[in-house]
């Protein structure tokens, strides 16, 4: 059948917590609520304009998102509560951009959170059949097993293979390391801030072969929130339209039969990764030449390398080159800046949160709030977010004016958003709070995690 006409949905706010290590400081219910609120904050509503609710979070019993939505208040809205491994958070995202579009609803909040366990991911289900075994089943029969974490060896065995296949040097994934981490030093929300030399990253404790411990993200305790609103429901606040953000083009795809062809490169999704951006792309009607700015799946620099390629940024096999000139930051041999915000390996990766801090960040860049860290030129602005299992989400944001974004100065952007502050540039909040005071090792400031919780609650009754 033709492809129905889909009803412009666009993001209309959004906001998240700092991203900090999972030392159980800061449970579900206090990130999501950081998060929603100042989602709604920022896109000036109340949860009563909110009709529909989705939950993002990978690790938590059933009905986590009620737990945390129901801080917002009891509207008896319906709430869907969604799980799809590291793409769950862009999932919700493309959860409610279907209501939106297809009139099912004109508002929709979506909260991701995630509060993990320290250490490599973890499985707690084990008298069952896991939803990665044919997977696993598949890299030990063409690549072996090691004592490295199943993650790991995954992606690092994808890493290997395109350094068989076309040529890349161990250097090369180093260098997509060293990038993110120098990027991360600008946002205020990366879990890690900290600026290594490509010599350090070769040399840091070695994980799966090409992957060192500097490449690979951390887990994280986190949460972002956003909400989609429909073409009416921002016509009727016209005063907003500057920093609404159109969802231009998006697909979810799951993987296709060569997930089991023997390649490690397809094992981690790079078929699925090919269809939802040349489908995105398609709807938004551009081409990867359009895109300024990428928030790319950095779980490990052997992904982004081995999906620069597959999201079209470079030829088939040209990756590598591709990041040796300078291609994915700022510079002269800029071809498109990715993950302006540290990605995953700096800025972390709790799961269900992940996929929309994606979303904010890029939403910041069209704003033309992201002023410490904006690429020029920005039009249109893509998102890819991927799981193993497997899903992955890839969508293209444009501005609502479909101008280029204009930089705003801080001062400005606090008096538009009546925060009183730009909160691209700066992480208010108690997670925030938290991660100073772990940071600074001073037991005595335990009152910071809790003293800015009225502030919250004040901030919500403002709303």
């Amino acid at each position: 059948m033709a492809p129905k006409q889909k009803q412009p949905c666009y993001v209309l706010g959004v906001g998240m917590t700092k991203f900090i290590k999972p030392r159980g400081k800061v449970d579900y219910t206090e990130l999501g609520y950081e998060a929603g609120i100042k989602a709604m904050l920022d896109a000036q509503i109340s949860y009563d304009d909110v009709e529909q609710g989705v939950a993002c979070y990978c690790y938590g019993d059933s009905t986590c998102g009620q737990r945390v939505f129901y801080q917002f208040g009891m509207t008896q809205i319906p709430i869907y509560n969604v799980n799809n491994n590291c793409s769950t958070g862009s999932t919700g995202l493309a959860m409610a951009r279907n209501m939106i579009s297809a009139g099912a609803a004109d508002c929709v909040l979506v909260v991701g959170f995630e509060k993990m366990m320290p250490g490599s991911l973890q499985s707690f289900f084990n008298d069952r059949e896991s939803p990665l075994g044919t997977t696993y089943a598949m890299m030990a029969k063409t690549r072996g097993l090691s004592k490295a974490p199943g993650a790991a060896q995954m992606f690092g065995n994808a890493g290997r293979e395109y350094m068989e296949k076309y040529g890349a040097k161990a250097e090369d994934f180093a260098e997509i390391a060293r990038i993110n981490h120098a990027h991360s030093v600008n946002n205020p929300y990366s879990q890690f801030q900290d600026v290594y030399t490509l010599e350090q990253i070769l040399s840091s404790t070695k994980i799966h072969e090409p992957l060192t411990k500097l490449q690979c993200c951390p887990t994280s305790d986190g949460g972002a929130a956003a909400v989609l609103v429909s073409q009416a429901f921002l016509d009727a606040r016209p005063h907003l339209r500057d920093q609404a953000v159109l969802v231009a083009g998006q697909c979810l795809a799951t993987d296709a039969p060569s997930l089991f062809s023997g390649s490690a490169i397809d094992l981690v999704g790079r078929e699925m990764t090919v269809r939802a951006a040349t489908t995105a792309m398609a709807e938004a009607g551009i081409t990867p030449r359009d895109v300024a700015v990428c928030e790319l799946h950095d779980c490990f620099s052997a992904n982004e390398m081995c999906l620069l390629d597959a999201l079209g940024f470079a030829e088939p096999g040209k990756a590598h080159e591709l990041v040796r000139s300078g291609g994915i930051t700022y510079g002269p041999g800029r071809k498109v800046v990715v993950n302006p915000s540290g990605g995953l390996i700096s800025k972390g990766h709790p799961l269900g949160a992940t996929g929309i801090a994606q979303c904010a960040e890029l939403v910041w860049h069209l704003r033309g709030w992201a002023n410490n860290r904006a690429v020029p030129g920005t039009r249109c602005a893509l998102q890819h977010n991927l799981g193993l299992g497997g899903a992955a989400v890839v969508t293209v944001y444009k501005r609502a004016d479909g101008q280029e974004a204009k930089v705003v100065d801080s001062a400005t952007v606090g008096k538009v958003n009546g925060q009183g502050y730009n909160p691209a540039v700066e992480a208010r909040g108690f997670t925030a709070e938290e991660a100073k005071r772990v940071r600074s090792k001073d037991k005595t400031n335990d009152f910071a995690l809790t003293a800015t919780l009225p502030m919250l609650k004040a901030a919500q009754a403002k709303v």
